[in-house]
């Protein structure tokens, strides 16, 4: 029996020994130009904030062994802005230099698409917003040479990025009116508390050269807006918690605020909007937005039962799309067949053809935890 057991050892080891290892150390790398139909998941990894990640994933793949193509980090709640001019994307996020304690260092960390890997980051003040992903922590503007950073400490003020020579320039500060939304040129709006909008137009060197203020134009305590807007050609769409919708207008040197109209049709009573990530557009210039049933006073968190699409020039529904399972955020690709993307209560990523409604399948099994939005590649 020893002999016999001997022996088999020694004719297995063998056939281990003739076996050829696998290469490592093989990096692929993505094109600088991504297909129409890759997204770019975003997870807040909201039970262990500093390990956060950015997914890309193939929405179009039913091979859940494959549709992944790559990943890089986000840490803190870190906020997400794709450019549009150059292969790069950036990340504002913050470090701790004992991991959860210690000196805090914020950053905004400059990726190359085609590696998915780190090419320089830009230190910042450390003041950056810790909340919850949304598009409007982080955006750029005057042809994505100046960055811009809401920062919250509680005092609101947003830090001025130069991002051709990768450095911090100044500081803005906007008393009582929080995030960032890009206007034209060199310029940004945010909204206030008192129900008002402020714009900021800075110089060449990125410091506030004028302000201003709307008039009131939204009551903040009986129908405030969700800060959620959608963009669509220089107009920022803002729905309301009882389901009214806001144009405000940033192709000026100044905000200018719409008139309002409703959401609501024959028969939607009870309908609100509501979710984390609600708005969304496409490229023909459509809003897409969650709805749920019977609202109530505190429901604009509930999940979406349909995603309500509307044409702003007539401010009227054109479609109705009923999901196979409520959501929380909605996203979507902007080409010519577009794919609408939605985290499902169960925090799996759901694909759907924007144009018809049809639920096409889900991307489980991709590395996200809680993918709090859903970004369509540029």
């Amino acid at each position: 029996m020893k002999r016999l057991t001997f022996a088999a050892l020694f004719i297995t080891t063998s056939a281990f020994g003739q076996i050829q290892p696998e290469p490592g150390g093989v990096i692929e790398t993505l094109p600088e130009s991504w297909p129409a139909h890759w997204i770019i998941v975003q997870d807040g990894a909201f039970f262990h904030m500093n390990n956060g990640k950015y997914i890309v994933v193939d929405a179009d793949s039913d091979n859940a062994a494959k549709r992944v193509k790559g990943s890089f980090d986000g840490s803190f709640i870190s906020q997400f802005y794709q450019a549009k001019t150059r292969p790069e994307m950036y990340v504002s996020e913050t470090f701790y230099s004992r991991g959860t304690r210690g000196v805090r260092t914020d950053v905004v960390t400059i990726y190359d698409k085609s590696t998915l890997a780190p090419t320089g980051e830009i230190v910042i003040p450390e003041k950056r917003a810790s909340q919850m992903p949304m598009n409007y922590h982080i955006q750029l503007v005057d042809e994505e040479k100046f960055g811009l950073i809401y920062n919250f400490t509680p005092a609101t003020s947003v830090s001025v990025l130069d991002m051709v020579g990768k450095a911090f320039l100044t500081e803005v500060p906007t008393p009582g009116c929080s995030l960032v939304y890009p206007m034209a040129g060199r310029a940004f709006a945010s909204i206030c508390t008192d129900g008002s909008m402020l714009s900021v137009q800075l110089d060449e060197e990125g410091k506030q050269a004028s302000s201003a203020r709307t008039d009131v134009f939204f009551d903040a305590n009986g129908d405030a807006l969700i800060e959620k807007a959608a963009m669509v050609d220089g107009v920022a769409y803002f729905p309301t918690f009882l389901g009214r919708m806001f144009p405000v207008d940033l192709n000026g040197e100044t905000v200018s605020v719409g008139d309002a109209w409703s959401l609501l049709g024959d028969g939607d009573e009870g309908w609100r909007p509501g979710g984390l990530s609600v708005t969304g557009t496409n490229a023909d210039g459509q809003i897409f937005i969650l709805m749920h049933p019977d609202g109530y006073e505190g429901s604009h968190k509930d999940p979406g039962a349909e995603v309500w699409i509307f044409d702003p020039e007539s401010q009227q529904r054109v479609n109705r799309i009923s999901l196979n399972l409520p959501a929380i955020s909605i996203g979507l690709t902007r080409d010519d067949e577009p794919l609408m993307l939605a985290t499902n209560i169960n925090l799996e990523v759901d694909v759907y053809d924007a144009t018809s409604g049809e639920y096409l399948r889900t991307l489980s099994g991709i590395g996200a935890e809680t993918p709090f939005m859903l970004h369509g590649a540029n």
